[in-house]
C-alpha cells in the first residue's frame, strides 16, 4: 500500500474524519484530501505528526505493505508492536521463527531462547543474554 492508502486506513480505524485530523496537524482538510488521494505529499515534519498522531513508525506510515501470510489482514502495527505472519507447530513441537522476527530481534542460530507462559496471556520468547541483562540490573538496583 502507498502513503496516501496507509493514511487513508490509520484516519479510517482511528474514526477521524478528515477535517478532525487536518486540524491536528496544522493543515486543511482540502490539503489531507490531497494527501489521501495521492496528489501531493505532506513535508516531513508533518508526516511525523502523522506518525505519532497515529503511533506508528514513520517508515510504517510511508510505506507499511501488507502481505497475505504477514499482519494477518489487521491494519498498521503500533510502533514497536509486530505480527510476523502465523507459523505450524510440528510434531515434536518445533516452529520455525519467521525471518523478519529473527531479524528485528538478533536472532541467530546456537541463541537460547527462555519460553515464558502465561495460560491467560499466552506464550513469549526472551533472548537469554537479554532476560540476563535485565536481571543483573535488577540485582544491582536493589542492592
Amino acid at each position: 500500500m502507498s502513503f496516501a492508502g496507509n493514511l487513508t486506513e490509520l484516519r479510517k480505524m482511528h474514526n477521524y474524519s478528515q477535517e478532525e485530523l487536518a486540524e491536528m496537524i496544522g493543515v486543511s482538510r482540502q490539503t489531507l484530501s490531497k494527501y489521501e488521494t495521492g496528489e501531493s505529499l505532506p513535508d516531513i515534519e508533518r508526516c511525523k505528526m502523522l506518525a505519532d498522531v497515529f503511533a506508528v513508525s514513520l517508515d510504517d506510515l510511508i510505506a507499511y505493505e501488507k502481505t497475505d501470510d504477514e499482519n494477518m489482514g489487521l491494519g498498521i502495527p503500533p510502533k514497536g508492536k509486530h505480527i510476523f505472519g502465523m507459523v505450524k507447530v510440528g510434531e515434536k513441537g518445533q516452529i520455525v521463527i519467521p525471518a523478519k522476527a529473527r531479524k528485528v530481534f538478533d536472532i541467530a542460530p546456537g541463541d537460547n531462547l527462555i519460553v515464558l507462559g502465561d495460560e491467560g496471556q499466552g506464550i513469549a520468547l526472551i533472548k537469554e543474554k537479554g532476560l540476563l541483562s535485565l536481571l543483573n540490573k535488577a540485582t544491582k538496583i536493589n542492592r
